[in-house]
Parts: structure tokens; sequence; C-alpha cells
């Protein structure tokens, strides 16, 4: 099914937590939404589930307005962060109660909550309750009813938030290859970034009500449409520039770079730590002092204070780089990224 949100914005007495918001999700595409806490996620998340209504806009389900429908006219599938099992019922129970609500008949609840097993991997595990599962196999179980009724649109809000970084990293790639089965126009809610980024078809990045951007992995990455966006996804260095259309200045001196985004006037330079070498100091090149050298999730890295000092750039360096600190560098910038320096 598709989705689309035309123009939806939604306040909370004086506070707008959704702005004029247009988004369109494809008929069996797994989205993520992705930003900071307050950005409007979940709000949107819900105004999707029709557990809440837009103070003005539209949403479309394929092409019927859904805007005013409740939300058990919506055939919605909803797996929350913490579960929200039933403690008092065993899985195959909790797995049931939608169908059981719907008077399926005995044989046909039977039936399909022996496939519900098999696909979230738990067949065996119908007469355990709750509290005698992990964290990740409660998820599954809350996964499976969601599906249980056959929704035309699954809601994951924060959906592995509460579970430990390996079994998040499990349950993701699961997520992802059933997903890839049951083909569910699926929509989850995360602030992690790389879960958005390994999951997702696409990202859309949500920032104050607004969405900066919509796009693949790669998309958001390497050619992020904002500040924000390439602020927010990944680790970046900024320093501020003047350009004039051929060559950024530092602090009057101008260096080379592959820049993306022309633009003239005062900006913001945004630089990632892959694309940063360290070289020989030189005149008329862009020098700093080598404040720090750290490990990270992904090798070895210097912090280098290029003369201002309120700007850190942060540098990748190869396993055999020796560099000692207090010691001056210079900097080659390999790809950039230019902005408009905003007040």
């Amino acid at each position: 099914m598709d989705i689309r949100i035309l123009g939806v914005s939604k306040e909370f007495g004086r506070t707008g937590a959704l702005r004029g918001l247009d988004l369109e999700i494809r008929s069996g595409e797994l989205i993520a939404l992705l930003g900071p806490s307050g950005s409007g996620k979940t709000t949107l998340l819900r105004v999707i589930a029709g557990l809440e209504f837009p103070t003005a806009g539209h949403v479309y389900f394929d092409e019927e307005d859904a805007t005013g429908l409740p939300v058990q006219e919506r055939q919605i599938g909803f797996v929350f962060q913490h579960y929200a099992l039933f403690k008092h019922m065993t899985v195959f129970d909790n797995i049931a109660y939608g169908l059981r609500v719907r008077r399926r008949g005995t044989a046909s609840v039977a039936r399909r909550v022996r496939e519900l097993l098999d696909l979230v991997q738990l067949a065996g595990f119908e007469a355990r309750y709750p509290r005698q599962l992990s964290g990740g196999q409660r998820q599954r179980v809350a996964l499976a009813r969601a599906l249980a009724v056959d929704p035309r649109v699954l809601l994951l809000d924060e959906p592995f938030g509460a579970l430990d970084a390996r079994i998040r990293r499990d349950l993701r790639r699961w997520l992802r290859e059933l997903h890839g089965r049951t083909g569910h126009t699926t929509v989850f809610v995360t602030h992690d970034q790389e879960e958005a980024l390994e999951l997702a078809d696409r990202v859309a990045i949500l920032n104050n009500g607004r969405i900066e951007q919509v796009g693949t992995a790669d998309d958001i990455y390497d050619r992020p449409a904002t500040a924000f966006v390439m602020s927010f996804v990944g680790d970046t260095s900024c320093i501020p520039v003047e350009f004039d259309g051929h060559r950024p200045r530092f602090q009057g001196r101008p260096f080379e770079t592959c820049l993306l985004g022309p633009h003239r006037g005062p900006g913001l330079f945004y630089v990632r730590p892959r694309d940063v070498e360290l070289t020989v100091p030189a005149a008329g090149s862009i020098c700093g002092i080598v404040r720090s050298v750290h490990r990270t999730a992904t090798g070895l890295r210097a912090q280098i204070t290029p003369g201002i000092a309120d700007a850190r750039i942060e540098v990748e360096l190869e396993s055999s780089t020796r560099i000692k600190i207090g010691s001056e560098v210079g900097l080659r910038f390999l790809r950039g990224r230019l902005f408009e320096a905003r007040d």
C-alpha cells in the first residue's frame, strides 16, 4: 500500500510538532524516520496510525483519504519499543489475541499462529509466558502479533531501543530478511543512524517538525541536502570559510578541495574524517596542531586544531601513521561540502 502525507501539521497547544510535512511512502517499501529527540518522528508515526489526528493536511492510503479514519479502521500493525505484550497470556494467546477479537474460528487461529511462530523463528515457544523470554524473543512475539491480522502497513516505534547493541544488530538483520519475505509497507522510527542506514530502503531525516531530506543511505551520507543532514548523519568537522565561486578561503588562505555545493560569500565547510589527509606543513596551506590521537569503532583518528579555538578537525589515520601530540601538520581536503552560513 502507498502512503501519501500531504501538508501535514500537528500542534500540541502552541507547540508545532509537525510543520506542513510532505512524504510519499511506496508500496512494499521499508522506510526509516530518523532525527533527534523532538524532531517529530513519533508524532508522524502516530498520525499515520490514527493515534493522533493532524491539525492540517491529509494522509492517503493508496487513493483513500484516511485522515479522519479511526485507528481500528486503518488495518495497521503497530510494534512499540517496550513490547506491550500481555504478561498473563502465553506466546500463543498474545499472537492470537487480534484474531480472536475478529472472531476467527479456532482452527483458523491455530493455523495462523503456527505460521507466524515459524516466520519469527519461535516455533515451540507457544506455551511460554513473556517473562520466560529474552528481550529479542519478546520483540519477535510483538511483531508476530502485529502481523497476525494481515495489516496493510506495519509501523514500528523504536522497536529495538530497549535491547543491547548485539541483539539489536541481530534483530535488524532478521527484520530486513523478514520484510523481504512478507513485503509489507513498513515505517519505523529510530534514533540509531547505523540502524536506519543499514536497514531501510530509504531514510527520511526529520528536524524541528520538517523533513530535511529523503533518500537512500548513499544519498543521505554522500549527498546531504542541508547542513543539518551533513552534521547529523555520520561524523563531520566544520570550519567557517569565505567562498568566491572558485576556491574556499580559510582565514584568508585559499585551499584546494573537490567541493560539492558551489556558493559565494561566507559559508560553513563540512568534511568527513575519511576525506582529510595529513601533509607536511607548507606556506599557504591550511595547517593545524595535533591535539589528540584516539581510537574509534572504525579505527584511529587524530584531532587537529586549525588555528581557531572553537574548530576541531577529525582525521582518519592509517594504522601505521605515527604523529606526536603538539606537532604541526598540513591538512589536505579530498572532498567537502559547503553550505551557506546562517545566523
